[in-house]
């Protein structure tokens, strides 16, 4: 199969995927607590509305129709590129989510690149030295990092380095310097598990006939590690790693507030408190198309390392 009828069977088995995440989506946003209604209209009027103030935002906003049809009017309008118009501000989603997802991905790239370059070696000196103190200890610091939430992580190096030691800005995007503590609050999760997936993928192929072929011809231990073990090894954590950052997109929701830090998370988070279902609908399939896309060029970057992938591609 050529390159081109993989990329193309890649993408088509995509839309099923992408029509699940927007039901989904959709369905979250209608079964959450609370009436969209009752909270932006008491919020704009000082007081509770009347059933016909009601009546007329649910007509407005297309609500008093069926479930079925506002969900294929909702879907029609979302593979256009239109998510809906917030209940708050009558502004665009669209133009609201994108707006701020420029400092997300500068966040979650800075995130991801501190995690590896932290991990790829840790993982490395973890497999060197099995069954050591060394090793030992790597595996206890992933999974201590890997264990603690990422809210957690964040306050801690709040107050240990902007409260107490004053090197960095607490909250805010003022300083290139700002971004130093939420990029390593997301990076410290993912650097526990990049360890012991480098780990037990070099162990994996220090175990292969080849590596004892090499060593056989007397080929260097570095030079094994380096050139043919760590190559090999670092296709799963290419793949884990491109999944991760999707998910770090997606998980800087969760820290960006902490920070006060101008993403997409801070957009996300007075829509929930606020009951502004199209917004909350919007970043959730906005975070699943992009984790999609991303899943697809990791996908698609393997087969391209490792040509041995194409004729499982073909057999699958």
């Amino acid at each position: 199969m050529s390159v081109r009828a993989i990329i193309l069977r890649r993408v088509l088995a995509l839309i099923p995927l992408w029509i699940g995440i927007t039901a989904i989506s959709f369905i979250i946003g209608h079964i959450a607590p609370g009436d969209p209604g009752n909270a932006i209209l008491g919020e704009r009027l000082g007081r509770p509305p009347t059933p016909g103030e009601l009546h007329a935002f649910d007509h407005a906003s297309g609500l008093d129709r069926s479930i079925i049809l506002q969900y294929f009017s909702w879907l029609a309008d979302a593979a256009r590129g239109n998510l809906g118009t917030s209940y708050q501000t009558g502004d665009s989603v669209a133009s609201m989510l994108f707006s701020h997802l420029g400092a997300t991905v500068i966040l979650a790239t800075t995130a991801l690149l501190i995690a590896s370059a932290v991990a790829v070696p840790l993982g490395v000196v973890a497999a060197r030295k099995r069954a050591t103190r060394v090793d030992g200890a790597l595996r206890v610091l992933s999974t201590l990092t890997s264990s603690v939430p990422n809210f957690a992580v964040g306050y801690l190096l709040i107050i240990a380095f902007a409260v107490e030691l004053q090197l960095v800005p607490a909250q805010g995007a003022s300083t290139p310097t700002s971004l130093i503590l939420p990029a390593v609050t997301l990076a410290i999760p993912t650097i526990g598990i990049v360890i012991r997936l480098i780990r037990a993928s070099m162990l994996d192929e220090m175990g292969e006939d080849y590596i004892r072929t090499a060593r056989a011809k007397g080929v260097s231990e570095r030079a094994i590690v380096y050139r043919h073990v760590l190559r090999n090894a670092f296709g799963a954590a290419l793949t884990y790693l491109g999944i991760t950052y999707a998910e770090l997109l997606a998980g800087a929701a969760v820290v960006e507030p902490v920070f006060a830090w101008p993403g997409i998370g801070q957009v996300l988070n007075t829509a929930i408190h606020q009951r502004d279902f199209p917004v909350i609908q919007g970043f959730a399939i906005l975070a699943g198309t992009i984790f999609l896309f991303v899943n697809l060029a990791v996908d698609l970057a393997y087969i391209a390392l490792d040509p041995r992938t194409r004729t499982e591609s073909v057999a699958a």
